[in-house]
């Protein structure tokens, strides 16, 4: 079993960080200019997250009507440890621990403006009294 209990906990973290990633000034536009529209299906527990960069939104479950570019498919517990910053997501792709689909070079390119939210996610997690999920 995965170290969220279910599909709530992803969208409450995961999806979390990328709703701050849309509303953070500066980084917000540096996304929205990137033309991505990112779907994320996660499993254990199955969930899936949609965020449309250019109109700073994010929509979980599967019912989204952004029309994704990139999609990216992987376990929830790599999504964590991705915003932990304990995953290199190029390496996760080459050793297929990370599926893709899409212009990935886009996505790639957004890794080092990712990269300065790791701490908000860590922070978020301990102020929710998560320690269980920053040590996973």
């Amino acid at each position: 079993m995965g170290v969220f209990k279910d599909e709530d906990e992803v969208y409450t973290y995961l999806g979390g960080i990328f709703e701050v990633a849309t509303k953070k000034e500066g980084l917000a536009d540096k996304l929205a200019a990137s033309g991505v529209i990112l779907r994320i299906h996660y499993t254990d527990p199955d969930s899936t997250i949609t965020v449309d960069m250019p109109n700073k939104t994010v929509e979980t479950g599967s019912g989204s009507a952004a029309e994704p570019n990139v999609e990216l498919f992987m376990t929830a517990d790599t999504g964590n440890k991705f915003w932990l910053g304990k995953v290199n997501l190029s390496v996760a792709m080459a050793r297929g621990t990370v599926r893709a689909k899409g212009p990935v070079p886009k996505l790639l390119k957004l890794i080092p403006a990712a990269k300065e939210l790791f701490p908000e996610y860590e922070k978020m997690l301990t102020e929710n009294g998560r320690d269980d999920l920053v040590n996973a």
